[in-house]
């Protein structure tokens, strides 16, 4: 009954066109709001997934490091312990320091990743050689693998016109003192690869064999920067790291790829929910306009209130039909801005009609990806606005006097 009330006055032409104009104005911005909330979260969403499948490239699924201090030690037998356990899908031993690059004349610094022969089977550095291979060598005859922006930056030649680069990698020893003359040692590797992922990461680290790394940097057999563990896909990842954390004891820090790059991911969420909760500051100014035509239709609508009183409606059922009213509104704007939001969507996602100005990131559109909890936190979103814009309105209808004249 209730519906069909406040659809009987949506539909209804009324006495002053300006309560009809300002209902249709309501729900066109409420429209316009829930499908500028619905692009941008899935726009966000998209370079969220774009961005976290680049950086699986590079980071693990899992790592251990030392919970103190920068290097730990962990023997064959524990090594292996870790290697058989049931989520396990790959292991691989880090050696990892700041170093300084010099080609010549060029030099930069980079974080020197020095990693055992397991490291190819967990990451996808392998994949992603935009020049030579990934190759880093043995401990006599060490090779590099460096980012694109360490290549650049050193002047690095990959052309297979000339000889790669023999660069030389100044590391310091973990055992001696930072003034000593000694402090530092100074190997040769041979550039054999380029990787190209993501700007930061191809801005700062190169790749070479453990051994060297260890050798130059006076580490003990069993000595180590940090683990690298892939999990089978089926793997739950926190179960793993409970499970990781358990074995190796509080001495150790177990993250998983989230807390790895804790800084990013909470700055893209961040950047996701403050664009939203400005967006949502359009849906409070529709409700604004909202309070004006409801008030104005109870106004109008004063005879109806109290025939509909008199014939023994309740205070409460007089309020309903209002906020039904309200509440209609509010369905009709956010159910055509889902509409036309979802539309927008699929058409990017088909034919990519959108594109990115400048050509220098890694694909020309706007990644736009689709999840049901925004579809359903908007449209509540939307609804949630426009049934408190309708309490007032209402609740002034309900407390009216019966004036039958």
């Amino acid at each position: 009954m209730y519906f069909r009330f406040a659809w009987r006055y949506f539909k209804a032409k009324k006495s002053a066109n300006a309560i009809n104009i300002i209902a249709w104005v309501t729900t066109i911005v409420i429209a316009f709001a829930t499908c500028c909330q619905l692009l941008v979260l899935s726009v966000f969403n998209g370079f969220e997934g774009l961005v976290k499948s680049l950086y699986s490239s590079f980071y693990s699924d899992i790592r251990i490091i030392p919970a103190a201090g920068k290097t730990f030690k962990l023997t064959n037998a524990q090594i292996d312990s870790i290697g058989k356990m049931p989520f396990n899908a790959g292991m691989a031993m880090i050696a990892e320091e700041k170093a300084l690059l010099q080609n010549g004349e060029q030099q930069t610094v980079v974080s020197l990743k020095g990693v055992d022969k397991n490291y190819g089977n967990i990451s996808g550095v392998a994949s992603n050689i935009s020049a030579g291979n990934f190759d880093v060598g043995s401990i006599d005859t060490p090779k590099l693998v460096v980012g694109y922006g360490v290549q650049n930056a050193a002047s690095i030649n990959m052309s297979e016109a000339f000889p790669a680069s023999n660069v030389t990698l100044i590391l310091p020893k973990k055992s001696m003192n930072a003034i000593s003359a000694d402090a530092m040692s100074e190997g040769n590797a041979i550039a054999a690869g380029v990787f190209t992922i993501q700007q930061e990461i191809d801005n700062q680290f190169a790749i070479t064999n453990i051994d060297f790394v260890k050798q130059q940097m006076g580490f003990e057999a069993d000595e180590y920067s940090a683990a690298e563990i892939k999990l089978l896909p089926k793997a739950d990842e926190e179960t793993a790291q409970k499970s990781l954390q358990n074995f190796v004891g509080a001495s150790f820090k177990v993250q998983t790829r989230y807390e790895q790059n804790a800084n990013l991911y909470s700055t893209m969420r961040l950047e996701k929910w403050a664009i939203y909760a400005v967006l949502t500051l359009i849906l409070i100014i529709a409700a604004f306009n909202m309070v004006s035509a409801l008030t104005m239709l109870v106004l109008e609508k004063r005879k109806d209130i109290s025939i509909l009183q008199s014939m023994g409606t309740s205070k409460a059922g007089i309020r309903k039909i209002f906020l039904t009213e309200g509440l209609l509104l509010g369905i009709i704007g956010a159910a055509s801005g889902i509409a036309l939001a979802l539309i927008i969507c699929l058409l990017q996602m088909q034919f990519h009609i959108i594109k990115i100005s400048g050509g220098s990131f890694l694909i020309d559109y706007f990644p736009v990806k689709l999840i049901g909890t925004d579809f359903l936190m908007v449209a509540g979103t939307a609804v949630s606005i426009a049934f408190l814009a309708s309490w007032f309105p209402s609740n002034k209808a309900a407390n009216q006097r019966i004036e039958l004249k």
